[in-house]
């Protein structure tokens, strides 16, 4: 194939967003004989797309010096923008900050008034949003849109708005914030910006949209923007950080096989090289494989995120929970909740921290741990916090021995798991719901909902939940005998092992109170007036199994 045959299909390839043909048909053009300025950005934009960065960066400073020996500053300028917008979603920032100043340099040399200034005003506002001046990062990224406007570069609009819409949202003013980035992603979704934009914005967007738990949105524009991929299925459109929310999206809707798929490629992508976000990526990992029960996958992902940056609470807290070790699970818990975090972060972590604590029997830290939750679900006033903070006051309440009210506190916390369409939170919510109905004395209600929970937890795979569910399940099947109700049997068979109030309380996710009303209970229907006497009674009478 000649030089002038695989240029004119390269350049018809990337017309028709065929990016891997163009990337291949330019190259091999440019190896016959070197490409004009025009085609190496070109090939750099298509190599860029389908993820060989290191050609990308290549190509772009070919045409950079290109641009430059022919004269022309503000396109060496963009050339060098675009080098920079490259290196820094690698996390490359000494690298990607050299080439916004040497691009500033040629501009501000010639006095060029040109929309590459626009350009240029956008990396300087993400450094304000980095240092945490949220106010001057707003104020760049309108300037950085108004000079789009002027030269009406839709690309620059596109960037530089959607930025403004995450600086209003640290601003406070988040309905504001919202609708910005609900307008960058409809101009992305509309095909009006180039797709080397779509990614940065894209990520961005749904980044915002974890950040103020608007679980929904995110969802909504994942999927608008999966459409928008399958007229271009080999453009490597998800990057970074929203590789992790992808996965943490199809988590919590349920398909958690896709999300460890979509989770393993993230960890492959961001460690050749080593991208910020990988510690992040290695934590949902450690998170999937702990909610399927694998739990020496699980400790090992968790100790490569933690090498890699990323603190490993609440996740590791949990881990220790399901593995039994309660004491070293509060403790890990109490110490993450002490240090200061995000609000996404922290959220997480109270609500993990009332679990854990309630196990613990500690009713004071879980009561502060759930009243925190409360009020960052109030302040944000997102159905995924909403739910999240039902879901832990109801525990609280059933611990506190008010399963009445919990009840109506945990039905409204299904009901928005449900709205969320997330099945393996609405079935833990139906576990505690079990619990209550037990506690009032309904143990039909009871068993349903375990049922319903149990079919969930084994549709998902989640083998810890399916283990509780099953013991759960199995306590309704001892018999009543002796006068005894069938809940006081299965007390005395565990106060015959020896278990304290406190165990029995644990292993049956009920209240010490509720245990210890069981076993005056015992007594008097028994005549018996000590544990050693219950113990006796039991070994002499065949209540001596298990019920777990």
């Amino acid at each position: 194939m000649t030089a002038d045959t695989a240029l004119h299909r390269g350049r018809e390839s990337f017309r028709g967003r065929a990016w891997t043909e163009a990337c291949a048909q330019l190259t091999a053009a440019d190896h016959q004989s070197p490409l004009q300025v025009d085609d190496l950005e070109t090939l750099a934009v298509a190599a860029y797309l389908v993820g060989d960065d290191a050609n990308s960066t290549d190509v772009w400073t070919r045409a950079h010096h290109e641009r430059l020996n022919a004269g022309d500053a503000p396109r060496a300028a963009r050339c060098a923008f675009w080098l920079a917008f490259a290196l820094l979603n690698k996390g490359e920032l000494a690298r990607s900050s050299g080439w916004v100043a040497r691009a500033r340099r040629l501009l501000d040399e010639g006095r060029h008034d040109c929309v590459e200034r626009g350009y240029l005003l956008w990396p300087a506002a993400l450094e304000h949003m980095f240092s945490g001046d949220a106010a001057a990062a707003h104020a760049t990224f309108g300037e950085a849109t108004k000079i789009g406007e002027r030269f009406a570069d839709t690309d620059l609009v596109v960037l530089a708005r959607h930025g403004q819409g995450r600086a209003l949202i640290h601003l406070g003013e988040t309905a504001r914030g919202v609708a910005l980035l609900d307008e960058a992603m409809v101009a992305i979704t509309a095909g009006e910006v180039s797709p080397i934009v779509v990614g940065d914005v894209y990520c961005s967007v749904i980044e915002a949209c974890w950040e103020i738990f608007d679980v929904r949105r995110a969802q909504e524009w994942t999927s608008a923007l999966s459409r928008w991929c399958d007229s271009q299925s080999d453009s490597v459109v998800y990057r970074g950080q929203c590789l992790v929310h992808r996965a943490e999206i199809m988590q919590l809707h349920g398909a958690w096989p896709d999300a460890l798929e979509e989770i393993h490629l993230a960890c492959e992508r961001l460690s050749h090289p080593a991208h910020p976000a990988i510690g992040a990526a290695l934590y949902q990992q450690a998170e999937l494989h702990r909610l399927r029960g694998e739990f020496a996958s699980a400790e090992k992902a968790y100790r490569q995120a933690s090498q890699r940056g990323r603190e490993p609470q609440p996740g590791l807290a949990q881990l220790r929970l399901a593995q039994g070790q309660v004491e070293a699970a509060a403790t890990a818990i109490r110490r993450a909740v002490d240090e200061g975090h995000d609000r996404a972060t922290r959220a997480r972590v109270l609500a993990a921290g009332v679990e854990i604590l309630l196990a613990l029997r500690d009713l004071d830290a879980a009561r502060a741990a759930a009243n925190e939750l409360s009020t960052i679900a109030g302040d944000l006033d997102a159905t995924f916090l909403r739910a999240l903070s039902a879901t832990a006051t109801g525990a609280l309440l059933i611990a506190e021995n008010d399963a009445r009210q919990a009840l109506d506190v945990l039905r409204r916390a299904w009901a928005s798991w449900r709205d969320l369409d997330a099945p393996y939170e609405a079935a833990r919510v139906r576990v505690l719901v079990a619990l209550a109905c037990r506690a009032l004395g309904d143990e039909d209600g009871a068993e349903m909902e375990l049922d319903a929970a149990r079919a969930t937890f084994e549709l998902l795979g989640a083998a810890v939940d399916l283990a509780r569910v099953q013991a759960l399940l199995r306590t309704t099947e001892l018999p009543a005998r002796d006068g005894l109700t069938g809940r006081e049997v299965q007390v005395l068979t565990l106060v015959a092992t020896g278990r304290t109030n406190r165990a029995i309380a644990g292993e049956l996710f009920i209240s010490e109170k509720t245990v210890a009303r069981h076993v005056s209970n015992i007594f008097t229907k028994l005549g018996l007036s000590s544990r050693a006497a219950a113990t006796a009674y039991a070994y002499e009478h065949g209540f001596r199994q298990s019920p777990a």
